[in-house]
């Protein structure tokens, strides 16, 4: 109450209603180490319901988490507090994701617990057996990226996952029945789940609960029927206290009926001493963890350690310098996608910890390798996923995976269908956090399923995301080294936009160095003095090279820039840019999307050949004829620009 209170921001109403399931799951079960919060065995607590940041803050403090100070809550949603207005991975120790967004953290939740399994299948019991806990609302199960991810972790039987819901019946608008009348724990038992609904505030009931959740072989949902804002005279129990600081008056009378005497921010010494000796109590589980870690084969732990920390190993650079080699030697017309497929065949026995996956597109990602075994509840030993159709639910579950650690998740569907996954993919972004989505059928180059699966706005919109790399390769050369440059990032998550259809080598030759590597570089120099540059991306590089050897013949000096990667461009120094860019009398670019996004690389009166509608149904090559994305187009456009 406090907090929010000094911070005129804010929502009590949850922390004030979820506080005693909260006491009993930080007291009585979570098994964390606030003196080393990044310990890998850890419980994960999610806290689903992210506007109720303060309590997972108060937690923290009276936990013992040192860099949660009382200083810190006191300045709570203020500039450069670590105390966000929503738990901001990152920004304090123990927390375990970024939330706000709700059904999100529910849905990561389910990566986390799916990683759990998943270690615990390579690393045994001894290293890695714990539980993802989860306080969710009424908002986070009203979202639909919630059934995706319910549904996905009842399939999979997800036991170590326990949610526990605050069943308050209160939304921002009022009372929960003005838009939901729908049956919570039916969804649940529907899915897979346990379900069951107990009084919030008896915290008996409470553990016996989660106590009985531990011994179950799937996923539990206890709906805990709670008050929110409890113990506010006037304004529990209703919206009034969801979204907004109590007021100094109904304070004063909350603190009366509450029995509580202290000055705001004041706790007194024996409640505090109690909290800590909690803080303390999974001490010694964590040396006897670190113990059983050290008394390992020196091969287990050392890898145990990598995978955890996130290292690459380091035979990945022999790998894909050997596989560049035969690319040069055996260049072929292949689809991106297909190219992605092989690099994957190169790489993935060299870095184990990578786990593939599909949202029910295997077959047109070109996401799994030969060696790869499907992840089910029988098996948890596998590498690749069948996410089904569930984009959002795959992309925040890829986020979980991530964020638990062992793993580097990347996954498969259509660029187009990007913008289902897209809330999932800002805030991998957002933590900073290597999760790889594979977005094959990149353009109007996929044909005759038309305008609804042809993308032609979602290389901009990527584009867009801070901290995202959007990867446009243009032949089997530098789709691998987009796949080395993803790997590579360990703060960064990667989109990589891939062809339907067939592309010629553009990369004729072997270069040990990663040319992609800063987004952009001379493909091809002009014969003579250079009149005119050629910017393009992916599918459009081979018909800029085309229309260079046109320009050539009538002794037009033309350049070809490849561009598959605006951001690590832009991040060169200004003299590469400018090298690259150069300053020819004409430049064109030429991608099949919307220009928005290149005229940060265009001067003014330069030229741009590509989208500028939605797509039609037809072969990919009458599309490209039709939209005026044709060697012929470049030609031309170059010709006239040199004339006026």
């Amino acid at each position: 109450m406090d907090a929010v209170q000094a911070a005129n921001s804010g929502h009590p109403g949850l922390p004030m209603g979820a506080a005693d399931i909260a006491t009993v799951l930080f007291t009585k079960f979570l098994k964390i180490d606030p003196r080393q919060p990044d310990w890998p065995d850890r419980d994960r607590f999610v806290l689903s319901a992210g506007h109720g940041s303060m309590l997972l803050y108060s937690l923290h403090y009276l936990m013992g988490f040192e860099d949660m100070t009382l200083d810190e809550i006191k300045n709570f949603r203020q500039l450069g507090s670590r105390t966000a207005g929503h738990p901001e991975y990152g920004h304090a120790a123990g927390i375990e994701t970024t939330t706000g967004p709700l059904g999100q953290g529910l849905a990561t939740s389910v990566g986390m617990a799916l990683a759990e399994r998943m270690l615990n299948s390579r690393f045994g019991d001894d290293l890695v057996n714990h539980y993802t806990y989860v306080l969710a609302s009424d908002g986070d199960l009203m979202e639909g990226i919630s059934h995706e991810a319910i549904s996905l972790a009842g399939h999979l039987k997800l036991s170590k996952l326990i949610v526990l819901y605050d069943d308050n019946d209160i939304s921002i608008d009022g009372p929960l029945n003005l838009a939901e009348s729908g049956d919570a724990l039916g969804r649940f038992e529907a899915a897979g789940w346990f379900a069951e609904r107990i009084d919030g505030h008896d915290p008996d009931a409470i553990e016996a609960a989660i106590s009985a959740a531990q011994t179950l072989d799937k996923p539990t949902l206890i709906a805990c029927k709670t008050t929110i804002g409890y113990g506010a005279p006037n304004k529990q129990g209703t919206s009034g206290v969801h979204g907004a600081p109590l007021g100094d008056e109904e304070i004063s009378l909350t603190r009366e009926a509450l029995g509580w005497t202290s000055e705001p921010f004041d706790i007194p010494s024996d409640i505090l001493d109690s909290w800590r000796m909690a803080g303390l109590k999974h001490v010694s589980e964590r040396k006897a963890w670190q113990e059983r870690l050290d008394a390992q084969d020196s091969e287990v732990s050392n890898r145990f350690t990598r995978v955890v920390s996130g290292d690459l190993p380091t035979r990945l650079e022999k790998a894909v310098q050997e596989y560049k080699q035969s690319l040069a030697e055996n260049p072929s017309k292949l689809a991106t996608r297909k190219s992605s497929e092989d690099a994957l065949k190169a790489i993935v026995p060299t870095v184990p910890e990578m786990i593939g996956g599909s949202a029910d597109l295997t077959g047109s990602n070109n996401t799994r390798t030969p060696e790869q075994e499907a992840v089910s509840a029988d098996n948890y030993g596998g590498s690749f996923i069948h996410y089904g159709i569930r984009e959002f639910g795959m992309a925040a579950a890829m986020n979980g995976m991530a964020l638990h650690g062992g793993f580097i998740p990347y996954s498969g569907t259509f660029l187009v269908f990007s913008d289902y996954s897209r809330p999932a993919l800002r805030l991998a972004a957002l933590m900073e956090q290597r999760v790889i989505h594979v977005l094959t059928h990149d353009s109007i180059g996929l044909g005759e399923d038309g305008p609804t699966h042809q993308p032609v706005e979602h290389l901009a919109a990527l584009r867009a995301i801070p901290n995202l790399l959007t990867l446009r390769p243009a032949d089997a050369t530098e789709t691998l080294e987009c796949w080395q440059i993803a790997l590579e990032q360990s703060r960064t998550p990667s989109a990589m936009a891939l062809t339907r259809q067939g592309l010629p080598a553009v990369r004729l030759e072997y270069s040990e160095k990663n040319l992609s590597a800063k987004g952009a570089y001379e493909l091809a120099s002009a014969d003579g003095d250079a009149l005119v540059t050629l910017l393009a991306t992916g599918s459009e590089v081979h018909l800029a090279v085309e229309a260079k050897q046109q320009l050539e013949a009538e002794n037009i000096g033309t350049r070809v820039i490849s561009m598959p990667c605006f951001e690590l461009f832009d991040k060169q120094k200004s003299s590469y840019r400018d090298d690259v860019l150069g300053n020819t009398p004409v430049r064109i670019a030429i991608e099949a999307a919307i220009r928005q996004g290149w005229d940060a690389y265009l001067r003014p009166g330069d030229g741009f050949i590509g989208m500028e509608s939605f797509g039609a149904s037809a072969p990919a090559e009458r599309l490209f004829e039709h939209f005026g994305i044709t060697v012929d187009t470049i030609v031309k456009n170059a010709k006239d620009r040199l004339d006026t």
